[in-house]
């Protein structure tokens, strides 16, 4: 049943759309760090495809490497959609990165799979969804990653121009953004996280992968990411 204070807005009031599932997300940032799919690097930045320097670097593919963690990200996904997600139909992922995560979803709850990519094929049937969308299907989406929001929610409105029905979204991992909260809320999206930047940086401090300086430099970053770059230049 549909029992917590966060599902009882969503439901009745539709102000809030980005849900922190605090029993799973210690837990899935831990193993994050372990097999490296999560890096943290204060004091080195990456650099990120759009220029943005960075105190971390998210590849949750990884995680498809190491059964155990794999599977734990697959049921905590199962779990949260049968408690918050009733009467799903079926299952999307968004390509590339939750492509093979939602298919291990679908086949663990027993329904259709289809994902969507970034853009149509530029030859055959030239497809933006792979796989069987029918008009008022309940979907809910998996992706591996949300920054910005903007390709998950490309993937979003793909679905429902061809006729599902897009119940939420269901992600391993999300920055936070506030642009993200509002591009969600703006596309009438509820959206939860298995795991989530917060929950991370305070992990990391407790179990000693970054100092209490470095975590200053985190949250700092975490405040202004497309600023923060020009600070470090």
């Amino acid at each position: 049943m549909k029992s917590s204070v966060s599902r009882t807005i969503l439901s009745l009031k539709k102000t809030l759309y980005i849900y922190r599932m605090k029993k799973f997300e210690k837990t899935i940032a831990n193993l994050l760090l372990q097999c490296n799919a999560i890096r943290l690097s204060p004091d080195k930045p990456f650099q990120w495809a759009s220029g943005w320097k960075s105190p971390i670097y998210c590849d949750n593919r990884k995680t498809l490497a190491y059964p155990e963690i794999r599977n734990m990200i697959k049921y905590s996904f199962v779990e949260l959609i049968k408690e918050n997600y009733l009467s799903t139909e079926a299952i999307a992922g968004v390509a590339t990165g939750a492509i093979a995560q939602g298919a291990l979803v679908a086949d663990l709850l027993g329904l259709p799979f289809m994902y969507v990519r970034s853009e149509a094929k530029g030859h055959g049937l030239e497809n933006l969804i792979e796989g069987n969308p029918k008009n008022g299907q309940r979907v809910v989406v998996i992706e591996d990653l949300i920054s910005t929001g903007g390709s998950s929610l490309k993937a979003v409105n793909a679905l429902r121009e061809s006729g599902c029905e897009v119940t939420g979204m269901a992600a391993i991992f999300t920055y936070g953004f506030p642009n993200a909260v509002e591009s969600f809320r703006h596309a009438n999206c509820s959206l939860f996280t298995l795991s989530n930047y917060e929950a991370l940086i305070d992990l990391a401090l407790e179990t000693g992968y970054i100092s209490e300086d470095q975590m200053g430099t985190l949250k700092e970053w975490r405040q202004s990411p497309e600023t923060w770059r020009n600070k470090q230049n």
